[in-house]
């Protein structure tokens, strides 16, 4: 017999109940994010029919059941983090969210960055594909010089303030 879970295991720090539960038991999801969370949940609680049954068409062909079975085996789920959601609204027909979840696998800890990629068709969201590791624009660093306002808001300049 298991417990019931308190507070969702995708991390958004609502209950599982007002969560991921509702779109697990066949709910629709409101928003592309909700989707996103929805499958993470999948993953740690060993749902596969309910990453089947989200994804499109097209993605649903690829979908290979026993891979996602020996996945949910092997893996203890220990995190996922939304970086950035591009769409996928209540009003929105398509959405990408940049994820990172944290995984072990035979007592290694991995991290993998992924921009998942969601359609809505007929008012429900699915899962459409996603790019696993995805290049993101490097930042740019301005180098601060020594006679430059301090970039800490005093007034000062850099060498007089923070630069020494």
């Amino acid at each position: 017999m298991s417990l019931p879970i308190s507070m969702c295991v995708c991390g958004s720090g609502l209950p599982f109940d007002q969560c991921c539960s509702p779109i697990l038991e066949g709910h629709p999801a409101p928003t592309a994010e909700a989707l996103m969370r929805s499958r993470y949940a999948a993953y740690v609680l060993g749902k596969i029919d309910h990453l089947a049954r989200t994804c499109t068409p097209s993605e649903r062909e690829k979908f290979d059941r026993a891979e996602a079975q020996q996945i949910v085996k092997e893996t203890k789920w220990l995190g996922l983090d939304i970086c950035r959601v591009e769409g996928g609204g209540e009003k929105d027909q398509t959405g990408k969210i940049d994820l990172l979840f944290r995984f072990s696998q035979k007592d290694a800890a991995y991290a993998q960055r992924e921009l998942a990629l969601f359609s809505r068709e007929e008012g429900i969201w699915f899962y459409a594909g996603s790019e696993i590791n995805p290049k993101v624009e490097p930042q740019r660093v301005t180098k601060i010089g020594r006679n430059d306002p301090c970039s800490c808001g005093s007034g000062k300049k850099y060498k007089k303030c923070c630069g020494t």
